[in-house]
Parts: structure tokens; sequence; C-alpha cells
């Protein structure tokens, strides 16, 4: 683990750096901060994907498996937060289910594309990859998909014949799995398993469009970002605590609880101290759900995440 203030400088600020040019560039108008389909489509369906193939299948299998507590920790974490943000929403700030489901999603689905891929990589290489891949897998197939089903339950609540969320949990589960950012790294396990050795001019090609996925990510973050309006209310405050400091706390009494350590439970913690992601105002735009405590959260949670991720990379150290 590098010293904390030379990891800041080296790492930190060129995130934080390539966040505030998507920022500049989407405030100035310089780019269309309202309609970011197309780079959204780029990141999620092309440049991730491959990224994340090409990391998992040139990874020894006894280097995978050891990925399997992680998956676990991050889906328990992701689990108990959504669950108390959801619950402290409706009952504490009588917040309707819709926006309920997307500031849960917000606070337990961390941003582990643009941040947390750089941070990882940067500290431990090919495996902090398989790490985000794992978080990215456990947010995909969990909170996403019971995301989907309340909005759509809600947004279906006045027909008279709306199928229930139990007949609806099935077929946003299959849709989430279906998405490439899921399919890619669950094929790519055939790889190692199967001994296939990727040709170089595959390894070039998904190498190619897979460099620029932190660039584009964090870019993209800082474009949504800059289009989103704040208010600190006290749900946006609940919110804000529980994703910088709650859910990292949360992950690091289940590492003891699990006797985890060394560095999978460092990626781990890590992946947890991450700022709030994107995915909620992505699903608040698809239904026309208006969160100005979920818009607010992404953004506060992302710019006091200048002060907790430091803290966070210090003791994280102490797993290890």
């Amino acid at each position: 683990m590098p010293a904390t203030s030379k990891f800041f400088f080296e790492t930190l600020i060129p995130v934080f750096f390539v966040l505030a040019m998507g920022y500049y560039a989407g405030r100035r108008k310089r780019v269309d901060n309202r309609n970011t389909h197309a780079l959204t489509t780029t990141l999620m369906h092309f440049a991730l994907p491959c990224s994340l193939f090409l990391g998992v299948a040139r990874t020894p299998p006894a280097v995978l498996r050891s990925q399997s507590p992680l998956l676990g920790v991050l889906g328990l974490a992701m689990i108990a937060t959504y669950s108390l943000v959801f619950f402290i929403s409706r009952r504490l700030f009588k917040t309707s289910v819709s926006r309920a489901a997307v500031q849960s999603l917000t606070v337990s689905f961390a941003n582990n594309v643009a941040v947390g891929l750089p941070l990882l990589a940067s500290l431990y290489g090919a495996t902090g990859l398989l790490a985000v891949a794992a978080g990215i897998i456990a947010g995909a197939l969990i909170v996403s998909p019971i995301t989907l089903v309340l909005l759509e339950c809600h947004a279906a609540q006045q027909e008279e014949t709306a199928p229930s969320i139990r007949e609806r949990l099935g077929p946003a589960i299959l849709a989430s799995a279906r998405r490439p950012i899921v399919l890619a790294p669950l094929f790519a396990l055939l790889v190692p398993i199967c001994g296939v050795v990727l040709p170089p001019p595959v390894v070039a090609s998904l190498d190619l469009i897979g460099k620029c996925t932190v660039g584009l990510a964090l870019f993209l973050t800082g474009l949504i970002l800059s289009a989103q309006r704040i208010r600190l209310t006290g749900e946006v405050a609940v919110g804000l605590l529980l994703k910088n400091v709650g859910q990292p706390v949360l992950v690091a009494l289940f590492l003891i609880l699990f006797r985890m350590h060394g560095q999978i439970a460092a990626e781990a913690f890590l992946l947890a101290a991450v700022p709030a992601g994107f995915f909620g105002t992505v699903f608040s735009a698809r239904y026309g759900v208006e969160s100005i405590e979920a818009s607010s959260t992404l953004l506060l949670s992302t710019v006091f995440s200048i002060v907790t991720l430091p803290i966070a990379i210090f003791f994280a150290g102490r797993f290890l």
C-alpha cells in the first residue's frame, strides 16, 4: 500500500480532474449534459464490457475463485444499505415508492465504473479490475432489479390488473443479467476455465476500446453531475452519511465477522468507500421520476469523497 499522500497526488487528483472537466463541459454547455444516452451506451455497452472481459479472461482460475467472498460481502452490504435507505425514506421522510427506490439505488450502488476502477487498478492491477467486476455484477443482479420492479409497480399501480412484485422480479433479473456489463465478465470466465488463450489480435482489439473506459466514465460522471440540482435536505444528509461512511463501516464489520483479511478484504472495503453511483439518475430519467434527493446525494457524495477516500485508503491498509 503506497503512502497516502503520494497515492492522492498520483491517482486521486487525476480522477477528480477528469470529473471536473466533464462537469465544466456540461455547465458551460460545451457538451449536452441532458442527453447523455449516446455516451452512456458507448461506456456501458462497449468500452466497459470489453475491459471487463479482457481482465477476467486473462486471470488464472484460482484467482477468479478467490473473488467469491468479495462478491458475497458486497452483495450483503448493498442489500442492507438499500433496505435501510428505503425504510428511512418511506417512514421518516414520507417519500414516494419511486423516489425512495431511486435514492436507495443511488446510495447502495457505488460508482465502481468511474471511481472504483481507476482506484483499485492503480493499487492492485489486474486483480483490482476483478474486484470492480464483482461489485458491478452484485449491483446489477441484486439492487438494480429490485429498483426496476419497484419503479414499474409504482408506475402501474393505477392499472386494475397490474402484475405483482413477484411476477415482475424474474423478468427484471433476466433483463439485468442480459446487460453487456454482466454478460461480458460471466462469459469471460469460460476462457481461463477451459484453458483457452486469447489470440494477440483479439487482446489488442478489446484493449483498444477498453482503454477508454476510465476516462470516458469519469467524464460522463462529471457531465451527469453538471445537470443535477442541489438541495441539502435531511434525506440527502442521511444518504450522504450512509454512503460515504455507513457502507464502508458495514463492510468492515462483515469482514471482521467473516474473518476476511488480505488484499481481497482491502478491495471490498475500498469499493464500499467509493461515492454514490449514477445508476439511480439513469433509472429516474427512464421512468420520469424527478428525484432532487438522489441527484443531490450523487453530487455531494462525489465532492465529499475528496475527504473520505484518502481516509478509506489509509484504513484499507489495516486489512493487509
